[in-house]
């Protein structure tokens, strides 16, 4: 597979998504930045962490307005795949992609730790080669994870089992422990912490990797038969 990384100002764990990608996994990756407005020959879209226009007027908020974003939302209505993690998630979020919206965390503290997720959902293209109720330890880096939604979202997200993940102890007050989700169709998943930071021994854990994998599984079937 072929993976287009997003880069808006701000970005700051592109080369993490990068490497991850690349390294980890041998995969096809490049740089694509906010003003382009093809992802022409990509299979899957990666939008990274960090701080993406400094976080002004709110998480994500300004973000959704860039060039490529149009793009990615056609990307999206394709189904094919697309990976929001922390910022990436918000960015969705505000975009439209996936439901709720990104809160403070509870404390009005940033957090920046490893956390255990317990694995709600491994029938995704994104969570395949876990088990399901599998517990994995990822970095989390962030000051506004706290996911809400509506009542009526909440149930529509358990009926359709679009929780990819939960927290198994809540860091930020995040509404049913959830820490990534996937829009109704299963191409898209947002999450707060971050896979591509825990894909190599080297730097505390391999626990990410299997998202990586999983995608690119999933994902070349995908773009297999529907080619």
């Amino acid at each position: 597979m072929k993976f287009a990384v997003i880069v808006f100002p701000g970005s700051n764990c592109d080369l993490d998504m990068y490497h991850a990608v690349k390294d980890a996994l041998g995969e096809e990756a490049d740089y694509v930045f906010h003003t382009e407005t093809s992802l022409e020959g990509y299979d899957g879209v990666l939008l990274p962490g960090g701080f993406s226009y400094g976080d002004y007027l709110r998480c994500g908020a300004i973000a959704q307005f860039s060039p490529i974003m149009e793009e990615v939302k056609r990307f999206a209505a394709e189904g094919k795949t697309v990976l929001g993690v922390c910022n990436g998630f918000q960015i969705l979020v505000e975009a439209g992609l996936l439901p709720g919206v990104l809160h403070r965390n509870t404390g009005l503290k940033f957090m920046c730790r490893t956390v255990e997720l317990k694995v709600e959902n491994h029938e995704t293209r994104f969570t395949s080669d876990y088990a399901l109720g599998e517990t994995i330890s990822i970095p989390i880096a962030h000051g506004e994870g706290n996911y809400y939604c509506d009542d009526a979202t909440y149930a529509m997200l358990q009926t359709n089992q679009q929780i990819a993940f939960t927290y198994v102890d809540n860091p930020n007050g995040s509404r049913g422990d959830i820490a990534g989700i996937t829009n109704k169709a299963g191409n898209v998943l947002g999450m707060m912490p971050h896979p591509e930071r825990a894909v190599e021994m080297l730097t505390g854990g391999t626990d990410g990797l299997k998202l990586f994998t999983s995608l690119v599984k999933q994902g070349a079937h995908h773009v297999k038969t529907t080619v």
